[in-house]
């Protein structure tokens, strides 16, 4: 299982780049979008994965005395969500906006001042 998440958080990162470097708003949009994804999941994986097994203490003992799930990395996961899906809708608002006044979404075009357009 960790394998498996290994590679895709390497695929969402190499993914992620590549899009991040292209000339095209829209697709630096869904390469932030991709990384963030990768991010998540390398949180998650660095939480330790163990099946059925609860964070919680018994009553009768004072230590853990099995594998468990740490919960921080998947509050942190949660909190990161929230505030990625924030930033991801307004910078598709935003690119919106762009596209109308510049009528393109080229990187390259739209770094033209005022005097040479």
């Amino acid at each position: 299982m960790e394998v498996l998440l290994a590679t895709m958080i390497g695929t969402l990162y190499a993914a992620g780049i590549y899009l991040m470097l292209k000339r095209s708003l829209v697709k630096l949009i869904i390469g932030v979008i991709l990384l963030g994804n990768g991010a998540n999941l390398l949180i998650f994986l660095l939480g330790r994965i163990a099946k059925g097994s609860p964070p919680v203490i018994p009553d009768n003992s004072k230590i853990f005395l099995e594998a468990y799930t740490d919960p921080l990395p998947q509050a942190l996961i949660l909190t990161a969500i929230v505030i990625s899906f924030g930033l991801q809708a307004f910078a598709i608002v935003l690119v919106k906006r762009v596209f109308q006044v510049v009528k393109t979404d080229d990187i390259d075009e739209m770094n033209t001042t005022d005097a040479q357009v």
